[in-house]
């Protein structure tokens, strides 16, 4: 588990990381606080953070869950996955938010896969 737990740190050091671009926005794009709306790449840079907060409240718990009952080996990969496809959804949406999809899409297959075979694994323990 200790490979999961490493992802785990990884993806939240992304979220870190794209906080740390919202606050430079800010500063660039002279948003300020508390405000979220005004320049367009500013709100851009916003939405990528906010997302990638929504999406790592099911994969934090579903990479724990797929790696106790399927593979630790298996949730590092799709959490590596995942982590990879943040990052393009951050460079899609911040060219132009119609770009998003396959960013998106990348990263959220491996937390719909982490999720039911973790919710699969846990179900099968429960039976035997």
């Amino acid at each position: 588990m200790a490979l999961v737990h490493a992802v785990i740190a990884l993806a939240l050091i992304e979220f870190f990381v794209f906080g740390a671009l919202v606050g430079r926005a800010r500063a660039l794009y002279k948003v300020e606080a508390p405000a979220v709306t005004g320049h367009p790449l500013f709100e851009r840079y916003y939405r990528v953070h906010y997302n990638t907060m929504e999406q790592l409240v099911c994969f934090v718990p579903g990479m724990l869950l797929f790696g106790s009952y399927v593979s630790a080996t298996g949730a590092a990969v799709l959490g590596l996955v995942f982590i990879a496809g943040r990052i393009l959804y951050l460079r899609g949406y911040v060219a132009d938010p119609k770009k998003r999809g396959a960013g998106f899409g990348i990263s959220a297959l491996p937390v719909m896969i982490l999720l039911l075979g973790g919710l699969g694994g846990a179900l099968a323990s429960l039976l035997q």
